[in-house]
């Protein structure tokens, strides 16, 4: 026996597969999968499909408890199993793909409709999305011996039934208070799987919950958009402050191994590459900002085309699966005051004097050494330097270094620059 609750994602796959890997190791007699969700992702949806239809052993799909649903995508998989179940109080269908079921939908014009008075998506690409979706519920409908007009009207009207209608109406097999229930009415039941007909013995069986593993608990975690994204950051972030402060090596490890794992996240969500284009710009300006400041014009376009990209990143309308409104202005406020930050310290870098190089030298007391014919040699920090300079120096005067050409210091008095402030 399997659970699935909430949104069907990445992790749920991930754990349905395993689930019946494992059962068909372990030689089960029989696969029970306990399911409420609200729906979740096509991608995610059509793997479990496939899984449960390669199976060489009856899968049951059980809505439970009371309470629970099967929307969405949970409709599609218990159309694919073999046999379908609800508990009392529970319910199914509104299995309309959700950007044609938006309420932002326009309405329907009276010539838009078909024949037989159900409304037509209003774009082309809707009508595909639909038109396929109606498709692939009525192929499973028909090869399991279900209702598949009421499948098309699940996908088309958003029609969603009780466990009791949906037994009347032969969408589902059995209504059963408990798993105990369950079993007893699949107790002498046929089903063909795998094109051999099986007569079910569940009496006496041993129910075995397969557990959810650390690595499915890694990935359900990790394959929250908010929990991908923040990782993201923090591993250019991390990377960042490591490139800045060389030798540092925790930021530089944290965020190669946050990084990776952001990555990797992103690649099992469906993303808009887009979305993707834009954020890798935003970080991109707003690191360039970090190494090259450009008084904050490079962070706030960086900042700018990071939010955008955040806000369209994910290609889907699944709730569960969308970034968090929050989170991203969070982020985009942390983004926007590292960049001032950065922004004040190039501003303030312009006011310092310089304390290295040749340029340190200009303006730094000098000590004639020997000068003859408005050249000779000067003693500045330690060091003999070759300069030139008025015509009336000695060896001993105090000098003031004004120009730097080469390994030649251009030098002039004090009392001439003096007078030139005055001037």
């Amino acid at each position: 026996m399997m659970r699935i609750e909430g949104a069907i994602g990445p992790a749920s796959t991930s754990y349905l597969g395993d689930g019946l890997a494992e059962a068909r190791n372990s030689d089960a007699r029989l696969v029970i999968i306990a399911m409420d969700t609200p729906g979740g992702l096509d991608t995610s949806m059509r793997e479990i499909i496939r899984d449960i239809l390669a199976m060489d052993i009856p899968v049951v799909t059980y809505v439970h408890p009371s309470g629970a649903r099967a929307a969405s995508a949970g409709t599609y998989i218990l159309y694919a199993s073999h046999f379908a179940a609800m508990t009392p109080g529970t319910n199914l269908g509104a299995a309309t793909p959700i950007q044609i079921g938006a309420p932002t939908a326009p309405e329907q014009s009276p010539d838009e409709e078909e024949e037989d008075g159900e409304p037509q998506p209003a774009s082309v690409s809707d009508r595909k999305a639909v038109n396929d979706a109606v498709a692939y519920i009525r192929s499973l409908a028909e090869m399991r011996g279900r209702n598949a007009d009421w499948a098309e009207e699940a996908v088309r009207g958003a029609a969603s039934l009780s466990a009791n209608a949906a037994l009347e109406q032969n969408v589902i097999d059995i209504v059963a208070e408990d798993v105990g229930s369950l079993l007893e009415q699949l107790d002498g039941r046929t089903v063909v799987v795998a094109g051999e007909e099986i007569e079910l013995r569940t009496q006496g069986l041993v129910l075995r919950e397969f557990e959810t593993t650390w690595v499915t608990q890694v990935l359900a975690t990790i394959t929250n958009p908010n929990i991908a994204l923040l990782l993201l950051m923090i591993g250019v972030y991390g990377l960042m402050f490591e490139f800045l402060n060389p030798g540092a090596l925790v930021p530089g490890t944290v965020g190669a191994i946050s990084l990776l794992i952001g990555l990797y996240a992103l690649a099992a969500l469906p993303v808009d590459f887009a979305g993707i284009a834009l954020i890798v710009l935003g970080i991109g300006l707003m690191v360039a900002e970090a190494f090259a400041p450009s008084f904050g014009v490079l962070g706030i376009g960086g900042v700018a085309a990071f939010v955008f990209g955040t806000t369209i990143m994910l290609d889907t309308d699944v709730p569960e699966f969308q970034l968090d409104r929050s989170f991203i202005a969070a982020l985009g406020v942390f983004s926007a005051v590292l960049v001032i930050f950065v922004a004040r310290a190039g501003i303030a870098s312009f006011r310092h004097r310089i304390v290295t190089g040749a340029e340190e030298l200009i303006g730094a007391s000098a000590k004639v050494m020997d000068w003859q014919g408005g050249k000779g040699h000067v003693f500045v920090h330690s060091e003999r330097w070759n300069a030139r300079g008025p015509d009336n120096l000695a060896a001993g005067d105090e000098v003031v270094v004004t120009k730097m050409k080469g390994l030649e210091m251009t030098v002039a008095t004090h009392n001439a620059l003096e007078g030139r402030t005055d001037g």
